[in-house]
């Protein structure tokens, strides 16, 4: 588990790729349990430790999230996440070259939770939701192209089904088109930049992490 930034109210994970931010049908340990036992043993902590989880990211996708240390911080980064007060950006290696090196792209989507898949729908549908990201180009490969992504909604899957929809899917993502899979089994998009103000002390928190293997071949 790779802690990236700590104070008594928030911890900020770099999670891997096939890493579980919440516990789930798998049975597989969690982060945030991970997290509680870090918090126990470091600090001797005697009887329950508190980690309450602010926001997923998927188990393919490897970056940054971030977790509670108590329940205050929880509520206050809890609104401020509903309120657009966290920024997230993410980076992502997809196949192919988009037409345009800048676009925002919008579509509604609705997710089947039965096969864990988002699509794009009409939008007359009446469980679609309207979904919008903005991406840009950072560099350009042979084959592959490294995008930077700003979400303006926040819907399941949303980046993964949207960039293949635009005939670019993210390299590894099987399920979404991807050609063939990574060697580790996650995909290539990161959660690379979060920043936001500190819900107790109100500074800037500002965290950036370096891109993965592949994209650094990219920028090199």
């Amino acid at each position: 588990m790779e802690i990236v930034y700590e104070d008594n109210h928030i911890i900020i994970v770099n999670k891997r790729a096939g890493e579980i931010v919440q516990g789930d049908k798998t049975g597989d340990t969690p982060l945030s349990d991970m997290i509680k036992l870090y918090i126990k043993e470091k600090y001797n902590k005697p009887g329950n430790v508190f980690c309450g989880v602010v926001h997923r990211i998927d188990r393919p996708v490897s970056g940054l999230v971030i977790f509670a240390r108590t329940s205050k911080a929880l509520e206050r980064l809890n609104k401020m996440l509903r309120e657009g007060e966290i920024h997230k950006t993410y980076w992502a290696l997809v196949e192919g070259k988009p037409e345009e090196p800048e676009k925002t792209i919008e579509n509604y989507l609705v997710s089947n939770g039965k096969i864990n898949k988002t699509f794009v729908a009409d939008k007359n549908n009446p469980e679609a939701k309207k979904s919008i990201l903005q991406y840009k180009t950072i560099a350009n490969g042979d084959r592959y192209t490294l995008l930077e992504v700003n979400l303006l909604t926040g819907r399941k899957h949303q980046i993964r089904v949207q960039l293949s929809e635009n005939g670019n899917p993210i390299k590894g993502d099987l399920k979404y088109g991807a050609r063939r899979s990574n060697p580790d089994g996650g995909i290539s998009l990161q959660a690379h930049k979060i920043e936001f103000t500190h819900p107790v002390s109100k500074q800037l928190v500002s965290i950036e992490i370096q891109p993965l293997p592949d994209m650094q071949i990219l920028l090199s």
